[in-house]
């Protein structure tokens, strides 16, 4: 059963690049916007922080979303899971750009 969505909005050092993340600007921040790497945190539900992975999740494909703009699919490193994540306003656009590209 899915649990309600968990609102959590903190900046922090990314795990892949090291480099600083504020919080989001008009949502939750789940990804750096430098390289777009997120960390495999939740576990059924965004913000419920369950998971024991712990892994670095790499951004793998970005595509359009009608209702939601553009996307963002991870791809944990450690144990494969995938997690959809829509694009931050703040995010490196030559970063996005690159992930486009096949």
């Amino acid at each position: 059963m899915r649990k309600e969505f968990q609102q959590i909005n903190q900046g922090f050092t990314c795990k892949n690049c090291g480099q600083e993340n504020p919080p989001a600007p008009k949502s939750c921040r789940n990804h750096c916007i430098h390289c777009l790497y997120s960390l495999h945190v939740d576990e059924e539900t965004p913000g419920d922080r369950l998971s024991d992975c712990k892994g670095l999740m790499k951004p793998i494909s970005l595509d359009q979303s009608g209702k939601k703009g553009y996307i963002i699919t991870h791809q944990c490193e450690a144990c494969g899971k995938i997690i959809r994540n829509k694009v931050a306003p703040d995010d490196s656009q030559k970063a996005l750009i690159q992930l486009s590209l096949p």
